[in-house]
């Protein structure tokens, strides 16, 4: 038995220094890896909306389509509560991303289905017509703003799990408060350490021209070059009125609700679009603000009745 004892013991020996080892390689790299995350996250561009007690963080992609389902909902004249709704929907569709797989042929930010009559493959790949379809729905469902959100979600939607909307509505409902300009300057985007990427002027009044409808687009004049190589987009929007609500209503802290959306979708959309600054009623958005929070312009840098939109320009 002793000599039995003795060679298991050595047998064993080897494997446990093995296991040890690695045990010992695995920590390294599970630190390594969190080290890793953490600075990247931190670096790494994103975007947050809402306050100290309730904040939702996301990618600039995740905010840059966001915001084109929020300015198609308001360009139709829907309600707050129908961008909220829509919001919910893609967040668990897609997460806010403008995929090209899903559940049989389901694509895109909803997971709309060709074969359903949501329209082509292409066109559901497009976020601003794959928005417009689903608002479409949602306007034929009577009642929709006193719904439940699941319900009203599930009577566009048909759903094998409808319940699963509830959970994103407090998120929704952040976004589509900052993106429809009720909450003004409460997005807050980050573009990270690097360079910001050169935009297009023409690009930006094409792309407010799909949002916001023909009235936007040709209404950013300017594209005067600016010293630093940008170029500005000068957007004129509706002033506030005293006791109006929806779009011309007054907006905390000065201006209105709709040029706060439009500042907003801005922010949201600058890193696909290239943007420096945006500003807006006594706020400035820099891109080269690390925090990417606004911050109080200069005396008349940054009216009431205008939204100014700087474009980077490769120098």
């Amino acid at each position: 038995m002793g000599s039995v004892s003795e060679a298991t013991s050595d047998s064993t020996r080897p494997r446990r220094l093995r296991a040890a080892v690695a045990l010992a390689v695995l920590l390294a790299v599970v630190a390594y890896v969190a080290v890793q995350y953490a600075t990247g996250e931190k670096d790494a561009p994103h975007c947050v909306v809402g306050s100290d007690g309730h904040t939702y963080r996301f990618t600039p992609e995740q905010a840059s389509n966001a915001a084109t389902i929020s300015a198609v909902g308001t360009s139709r004249g829907m309600p707050e509560r129908a961008v909220t709704i829509a919001l919910a929907t893609a967040l668990q569709e897609s997460a806010l991303r403008n995929i090209r797989y899903g559940d049989r042929d389901s694509l895109g930010l909803f997971q709309q289905r060709p074969s359903q009559g949501w329209g082509t493959e292409a066109q559901i790949l497009d976020p601003v017509f794959s928005a417009g379809k689903f608002y479409d729905h949602l306007a034929e469902v009577p009642g929709y703003s006193r719904l439940p959100l699941t319900v009203a979600a599930q009577r566009v939607q048909r759903s094998g799990f409808p319940q699963a909307y509830a959970k994103h509505e407090p998120d929704a409902a952040l976004l589509a408060a900052a993106l429809t300009g009720r909450a003004p300057a409460s997005l807050r985007c980050a573009t990270g350490s690097g360079p910001v990427r050169a935009g297009d002027p023409a690009k930006v009044r094409a792309e407010l021209r799909r949002a916001f409808g023909a009235p936007a687009a040709s209404a950013a004049g300017g594209d005067a070059a600016a010293g630093d190589g940008a170029a500005d987009l000068a957007v004129p929007v509706r002033a506030p009125v005293s006791g109006a609500a929806g779009p011309e209503a007054a907006a905390p802290g000065g201006g209105s609700r709709a040029g706060w959306e439009l500042a907003q979708w801005a922010v949201a959309r600058a890193d696909a679009l290239g943007l420096a600054e945006v500003a807006y009623a006594g706020r400035v958005w820099s891109a080269a603000d690390a925090e990417g929070g606004w911050r109080p312009a200069e005396d008349g840098s940054a009216p009431a009745d205008t939204v100014r939109i700087r474009v980077a320009r490769s120098r």
